[in-house]
């Protein structure tokens, strides 16, 4: 039944092999367990409520993009957009979480419609060929950064000085001695040899032996009360509380264009780095069922409204599966029986260190490079977009704004360089949605 329905054997793949790479997936979006809660409860939120919440939003977001979509990619609540949530809209702008969580809901609904009317299809449609290969690229580097950064191998050099300036280098090399580094580098070494000899979950097996190796330096926790598994926690505090009595205000207007914005893209940019690297795309770089796949993160969001947590969003980390043979619906389907398992086995994920996550993005962002060959360099201004939409990515800490970026060069370029029919309408739309964007902020 699994392999009929998933295609397993035109897409060259088995249950096993799914299974694995669901696996390995879901253990390198598991941190989004503890750090969602973390972030959001600042507001006032219920910490442990949030647990559930964002388990059972992820699980969601993730079942429609498994059965629906039948594509190889996680879905949970975003990073970046659950700060923007608790510190722009809560501590900023000093709107209660239940008004932060109505704009949630309402980005989802918006989000559906903009997919039923394949809206999100044709944005995604009108990217040129090599700004594409560059969104591979460039979330490679920035997976291979957040790994990096997890782990401790790569940390800021900036310092206060004595007279309160800012002053040293952005980046710097960290203690490659101490713990986090150390176990990292470890688990790298022992996924690459794995490779090296065709293991189908090397990714795993190297993430779960720098878990096991960070035992005796002191970065893997057993649970305080030493339960292993337990009920999950009531969503009572937080689900269903939402605050319509100010929705038609410029605020509003303003969270909902910035919400749309950055998640847009972010699902795109990640939509179309993951299928090129799964060789997923046609013949004509078009992402394959892209209604059904932008409808995950739409339903998954609206759910994550009701329920109580911040906007839901395609992960970057299902790369990882990826690279570990995930070519369908399966490996999805794996990630969300994960996150439902994960309410009543939380305290197991949770002992995984974000440093033993890390050999798996590093691999991942390498393994991302490989569509570099593919953008055509010999014409400056396809060559200049591309490499911006690159190096925006890991510079900025953002997907969003690398295709920012990249698009605005494209268009630029190709009108002063009197190319306008490169151009397609959808691009000369977005361009102009991007200025906005950035007026507004």
């Amino acid at each position: 039944m699994l392999s009929k329905f998933f295609q397993l054997a035109a897409h060259q793949t088995t249950v096993k092999k799914e299974i694995l790479a669901g696996l390995t997936t879901f253990s390198t979006m598991a941190y989004i367990l503890a750090v969602n809660p973390g972030i959001l409860s600042g507001t006032g939120m219920d910490f442990q409520a949030l647990i559930t919440a964002t388990a059972l939003s992820a699980a969601i977001g993730t079942l429609v993009m498994a059965l629906y979509a039948k594509l190889p990619i996680g879905v949970a609540p975003g990073m970046g957009l659950n700060a923007f949530f608790a510190y722009t809209i809560v501590a900023g702008m000093g709107y209660s979480w239940q008004f932060a969580l109505t704009a949630v809901f309402l980005e989802g609904l918006i989000f559906i419609a903009l997919s039923l009317f394949r809206i999100r299809e044709a944005i995604i449609n009108s990217i040129p060929e090599n700004l594409k290969h560059a969104i591979s690229v460039g979330i490679g580097l920035l997976i291979a950064l957040i790994g990096m950064a997890n782990a401790g191998i790569i940390e800021t050099g900036m310092h206060h000085t004595t007279n309160g300036r800012l002053e040293g280098v952005v980046l710097k090399i960290g203690d490659i001695t101490s713990a986090g580094p150390f176990i990292a580098l470890a688990g790298l070494i022992v996924s690459a040899v794995l490779m090296y000899r065709k293991v189908n979950a090397a990714l795993l097996i190297g993430i779960l032996a720098a878990t096991v190796l960070g035992i005796p330096f002191g970065l893997t926790h057993f649970p305080a009360n030493g339960r292993l598994i337990g009920l999950p926690p009531s969503l009572a505090p937080i689900a269903f509380k939402l605050e319509f009595n100010r929705i038609f205000t410029m605020d509003m207007v303003v969270i909902l264009f910035t919400l749309l914005m950055v998640n847009l893209f972010d699902t795109v940019g990640t939509l179309i780095g993951l299928c090129n690297k799964a060789g997923l795309l046609d013949s004509q770089g078009r992402l394959p069922r892209a209604k059904q796949a932008l409808l995950a993160d739409a339903v998954g969001t609206t759910a994550a409204g009701l329920l109580g947590t911040s906007v839901v969003t395609a992960y970057v980390e299902s790369a990882s599966g990826i690279a570990a043979g995930g070519r369908t619906g399966l490996t999805a389907l794996t990630v969300a029986i994960m996150f439902l398992l994960a309410l009543f086995f939380a305290p197991i994920f949770a002992m995984i260190p974000q440093a033993a996550t890390a050999p798996a993005l590093i691999i991942v962002g390498m393994l991302m490079m490989s569509a570099v060959t593919k953008i055509d360099f010999n014409d400056v201004t396809e060559a200049i977009p591309a490499f911006l939409a690159i190096v925006m990515m890991p510079y900025s800490y953002s997907i969003a704004e690398g295709i920012v970026f990249g698009m605005l060069s494209y268009v630029l370029l190709k009108i002063l360089t009197g190319q306008y029919k490169a151009i397609s309408p959808v691009m000369y739309v977005l361009a102009v949605l991007f200025i906005v964007a950035m007026l507004i902020k």
